[in-house]
């Protein structure tokens, strides 16, 4: 018989894996992060005494930690919504063990244990960009956001390349290492495209960052949505705030465009190219990520 519980009286130590504990091949040292469905850890390979992180799928309203750090739903109802999103997790890990890019996250294993899936991934210092912008007391610079994000759309090119979309670009996932070098994180949301895409569900809407078609049932994704979450974290660059929701701008536009709202801080083409990348109507966005990176040089 499964072991069910009630979440609001688990021992929140149980939440993550202690420092010391063994898994696989590495050893834990310390929780570098965590959210609604995962935690990040930082550990060390036994053998290499390599540092890496290692991502644990661990949805927090599906599943929970029991004796020997094994992983199992919380109920009979949770349990397929579980299963279905260790699946997915397993095959967020599997794209990218092959998607090979500077700029984005460096997957170099994968396994299954304790009921769940790892992900383990090259171990990256820095700050999340949203936190850098936070923290700055000083405003971005033209230069800084030209250089982060081209570097940026390097990668994310590459990876349209590939016909794979990451449908969850925002600052919150954008890794800021040393000399302002960014790395795209958590590709949970990822799916494939053709070259005449279907109509797909988004599994992940970010308010704020999502395009208009990611609301919507059944929409048409392509290179377009993640340009619009590109443009979308630039202008939270400048603004330090979150833009308001595509779903609220279909209705009411109520967005200042970055030409009017930083004219006097910023050069026309940057915000030129931010507005663009930000219409709500797919069709009048950019289409591919090589006709953005135009409208930045």
């Amino acid at each position: 018989m499964a072991e069910y519980y009630d979440p609001q009286t688990y021992p929140k130590r149980w939440n993550f894996l202690e420092p010391g504990t063994i898994i696989d091949q590495y050893k834990i040292e310390q929780e570098l992060a965590h959210g609604g469905f995962s935690s990040v850890y930082l550990a060390m390979h036994i053998s290499t005494q390599e540092r890496v992180a290692i991502k644990e799928y661990l949805p927090r309203k599906l599943a929970h930690r029991t004796w020997g750090d094994v992983i199992i739903p919380n109920s009979e109802k949770t349990k397929s919504l579980y299963l279905k999103g260790r699946a997915r997790f397993f095959k967020e890990a599997r794209v990218l063990s092959k998607l090979k890019h500077p700029n984005i996250v460096d997957v170099i294993n994968f396994f299954h244990a304790n009921g769940t899936v790892y992900m383990v991934m090259t171990y990256n210092p820095g700050i999340t960009l949203d936190k850098a912008i936070k923290n700055k007391k000083t405003k971005i610079t033209e230069k800084q956001l030209i250089n982060v994000f081209e570097l940026l759309l390097t990668g994310i090119r590459k990876m349209h390349g590939k016909n794979v979309l990451h449908l969850d670009i925002k600052p919150g996932n954008i890794l800021i290492r040393a000399h302002d070098n960014p790395l795209l994180l958590d590709f949970g949301a990822i799916q494939k495209y053709t070259s005449s895409p279907k109509k797909y569900r988004s599994a992940v809407i970010t308010h704020g960052f999502s395009p208009i078609e990611q609301y919507s049932k059944y929409s048409q994704l392509g290179p377009w949505t993640d340009i619009y979450s590109v443009g979308a974290s630039m202008y939270f660059c400048l603004s330090g705030e979150r833009p308001i929701r595509a779903s609220k701008r279909e209705a009411n536009e109520m967005l200042i465009p970055a030409v009017k709202a930083f004219k006097r801080k910023y050069p026309p083409y940057l915000l030129q190219a931010i507005d663009w990348a930000m219409q709500v109507n797919p069709e009048k966005r950019p289409q591919s990520i090589t006709e953005f990176q135009r409208a930045l040089s």
